[in-house]
């Protein structure tokens, strides 16, 4: 009797937690996001942690969908329903991606998912864990652009050499030939000889000055990061200084320069690398448009960047030119050269200077129906200097 009523004391002075308790502790993980969804996929919880993470107040997101969370992208891919369903097949979920925060700014996590269940078993709905781990993401990522980097500069400088040794030495050694010829021969050519060996001679040398120029721009991305001086720049500004220095060269074909960008599009970036990019794949869809083209420059905002569409009504090109395109090798550039299509060092320069900025560049053209260039800038400075690393999965111990 006396052993019945120790225990019952026992049991009587012992603490029970309560549902308050757990929500308590659930609330001081602050680095965690954890909300419960119904049967219906709709959030019916929401902890302190999501409202740090998400940027959602609880009333505000109650009652939403679980999409709410979700990339439009991830959201086209069926992701959502992809995870419920792993969850009820194996009992749990787990992923790596990018989510989408009330501000529409995006942020990388670890995520779970796993059915919430009743004490006879039947499913009452969903928890959902996410631990925001975009820090890690971007350190990680950085570190694997700047180990690309150093593998690609040793590749650079020998590109450089390349291009030094046969596209630049090879022209010079038949301007040499040709001045030689002349120097041995003057006294007894006729007039109209001279002025044809002339013009070519004033060509070839122009036409070297000018690879020369791209080719000191283009190693200057690599080696001059010291000029590198970016900031909030107004893109329409840019584009219609561009638009005045080519002015001339497109009246002369009667092409039509037009841009649709607003007054209030900003981008973060060098402003002379932005002018360079944006004259030369500008006057490149000048010198590959037939007469009477257009060419239309236009941006749209899309995951905190911003993507630069140029447009043109040209002569296009072939799938096995856009691969090279911008592919820094000595061979593709003499062929492009050689062939008068695609854009050579001047699209190299454009890449790094793009590169240099956070941006990139890619295309889509169709032979005899013209080109578009597409490249990214971001809006605003970023936390850290980010590439188009592989993707990295972290483990759930992260």
């Amino acid at each position: 009797m006396e052993d019945e009523q120790g225990k019952s004391k026992i049991l009587k002075n012992r603490y029970i937690p309560t549902a308050e308790f757990y929500s308590q502790i659930i609330d001081s993980l602050q680095d965690y996001s954890i909300f419960t969804l119904d049967k219906d996929f709709n959030i019916n919880s929401w902890s302190s942690g999501a409202v740090k993470i998400f940027g959602y107040e609880t009333e505000e997101v109650i009652g939403q969908s679980f999409d709410i969370i979700f990339t439009e992208d991830d959201l086209k891919s069926g992701i959502p329903k992809g995870e419920i369903e792993t969850a009820l097949k194996e009992g749990r979920a787990t992923d790596n991606r990018w989510h989408i925060a009330k501000d529409r700014s995006l942020f990388y996590a670890y995520g779970l998912v796993f059915p919430l269940t009743g004490i006879d078993g039947e499913l009452l709905g969903y928890v959902k864990i996410l631990r925001d781990l975009t820090e890690r993401k971007q350190s990680e990522d950085a570190i694997k652009k700047y180990v690309r980097e150093l593998e690609e500069l040793n590749t650079h400088k020998e590109s450089v050499l390349a291009i030094l040794s046969h596209d630049l030495r090879t022209p010079l050694s038949a301007m040499i030939g040709t001045t030689k010829y002349l120097k041995d021969h003057f006294q007894t050519m006729k007039p109209e000889a001279v002025q044809e060996m002339l013009d070519l001679l004033y060509k070839s040398s122009t036409d070297e000055l000018s690879m020369l120029d791209y080719l000191v721009e283009w190693a200057r991305i690599k080696y001059a990061s010291d000029v590198f001086s970016p900031s909030i720049l107004q893109l329409r500004e840019y584009i219609d200084k561009v638009f005045q220095t080519l002015n001339e060269s497109a009246a002369i074909k009667t092409i039509n320069l037009h841009h649709e960008v607003s007054a209030d599009t900003l981008v973060f970036a060098d402003g002379k690398m932005l002018i360079s990019i944006l004259q030369n794949i500008v006057a490149n869809a000048i010198k590959h448009s037939e007469k009477g083209g257009t060419i239309t420059v236009s941006a749209k905002f899309t995951n905190n960047k911003i993507i630069v569409q140029v447009k043109d009504s040209g002569v296009g090109m072939s799938k096995e030119i856009m691969e090279k395109l911008f592919t820094p090798q000595m061979k593709t550039l003499i062929e492009a050269r050689k062939i008068n299509k695609g854009a050579g060092i001047g699209l190299l320069l454009v890449k790094g200077f793009l590169e240099k900025n956070d941006g990139e560049i890619w295309v889509e053209s169709i032979e005899g129906q013209g080109s578009t260039f597409y490249f990214t800038l971001p809006t605003e400075k970023p936390l850290y200097k980010i590439g188009t690393a592989d993707e990295i999965m972290f483990d759930e111990s992260a």
